[in-house]
């Protein structure tokens, strides 16, 4: 049967966020910053058209900021990811199915529209998703995953497009390939760019032209389902639930170096409780942690140091008291007086589903009063807000959070930074 999907990508997402709240930042230069306001990882058109390159670190382009020629903001994850949520539930209106592939891109599979007018279905998902939640999004559709993307890609860059590509007759397809350089293609890395341009791939039409024995030999089986793929035959379903994670980290520099240990206890405690609330959400536990801790290596001046501890868990859990009982035992066990930190970090593997858990024998702990107790916080938490009921060792002040001196309100998930509208007369 002849599929056919639709890639949705929005619009320099984090920018088009901000945006969305401040109207007046539209058709102005704006970039969204990294943890600890480093680095720009998002842009408007407008910075684009500045030079400012993804990665560029804030303190060069400050200058522009103070004197009002852009303007820059936080990550405001909280707000990013509650926006996408809106977005992909407008998308699901339009397609039976539908593939979150990241917080700004998603498949729709739109095999029952094969025979209507697909421009016109596309340019109403547009405009639907536009009005619903102001955010600026592009379509590529074809009858393949790795298509779409090409499709969605194209449809960014051409000023015909404006935003809205369909590839379905098999010439179109093909002239779309021979736009496409090899290095933009969907899968293809560094290493593989190197290796199909040593052998005189340059573009994706040119790919499509080696036999499927040499892209097995040279890419594996992923390698000749990408081509397939790009040859039009459909070898990638829609996944409509994500996969469980076979690893979760949480880890974040911290907004100063800290060099007492009770702060980084707490630190670590913080990203231990947000991994086992990620171990919560799809319903899985884990039998090992890991725990590192680091200087800042491209400081000059500081002594260095890094280390990790790994400990294997008697019985796998997702219990907050737990992991964040097994993490302290790990920090303390690597930590070194006389050194500034600048980062640590929670690692969690052997991650099994919560029904198939292998318990011991030995064990003491009351893992159904743990079950109910990590259902009640959880209830609380979506109700209340993040960290209304938590874990002593995680404390308060949590002077080691992020720098983000610039971080617009969370408008659509906080009452008290819900917009105020003031009808004047």
């Amino acid at each position: 049967m002849t599929t056919l999907f639709a890639l949705c990508d929005c619009n320099n997402f984090y920018a088009s966020c901000e945006r969305v709240f401040q109207p007046s930042l539209n058709g102005k230069p704006l970039v969204v910053l990294s943890n600890n306001d480093g680095c720009v990882i998002a842009r408007s058109n407008e910075a684009k058209a500045l030079g400012i390159q993804m990665g560029t670190p804030f303190f060069q382009i400050r200058d522009l900021v103070e004197i009002g020629d852009l303007h820059a903001f936080s990550s405001n994850y909280v707000l990013y990811g509650d926006m996408s949520h809106r977005v992909m539930q407008a998308l699901g209106e339009f397609a039976p199915s539908i593939e979150v592939y990241s917080i700004d891109e998603s498949f729709l599979d739109l095999t029952n529209l094969l025979g209507r007018d697909l421009n016109a279905y596309c340019w109403e998902i547009k405009r639907s998703v536009m009005q619903w939640t102001k955010i600026p999004i592009s379509l590529g559709v074809a009858p393949t995953k790795a298509l779409a993307k090409v499709a969605n890609r194209l449809a960014k860059k051409s000023q015909k497009a404006k935003g809205v590509l369909v590839l379905t007759d098999p010439y179109h397809i093909s002239e779309a390939l021979k736009a496409t350089k090899i290095e933009d293609v969907w899968g293809v890395g560094r290493q593989y760019t190197k290796l199909l341009r040593k052998h005189g791939v340059e573009t994706a039409y040119d790919f499509t032209l080696r036999p499927d024995s040499w892209v097995k030999k040279h890419m594996a089986v992923v390698g000749l389902r990408l081509v397939k793929e790009l040859r039009g035959e459909s070898c990638l379903e829609l996944d409509e639930i994500a996969p469980p994670k076979k690893g979760i980290c949480t880890s974040r520099s911290f907004g100063e170096r800290l060099t007492e240990y009770s702060q980084i206890e707490e630190a670590t405690a913080n990203y231990a409780a947000k991994c086992a609330k990620k171990l919560r959400k799809q319903r899985s536990c884990a039998r090992v942690i890991s725990v590192f801790i680091q200087t800042n290596h491209f400081s000059e001046n500081d002594l260095q140091y890094s280390n990790s501890k790994t400990i294997t868990l008697p019985v796998a859990t997702n219990s907050d008291l737990e992991l964040i009982h097994y993490a302290s035992l790990c920090l303390k066990s690597i930590y070194r007086p006389g050194y500034r930190y600048k980062k640590t970090g929670v690692i969690l593997t052997e991650i099994v589903p919560d029904h198939q858990i292998q318990y011991d024998l030995l064990d003491t702990v009351d893992r159904q009063k743990h079950a109910s107790l990590m259902k009640s916080l959880d209830k609380l938490t979506s109700r209340y807000g993040r960290d209304i009921v938590k874990v002593a060792t995680q404390g308060y002040d949590q002077s080691w959070q992020l720098k983000c001196e610039r971080r617009s309100p969370c408008y659509t998930t906080r009452l008290s930074d819900l917009p105020i509208v003031c009808n004047e007369r």
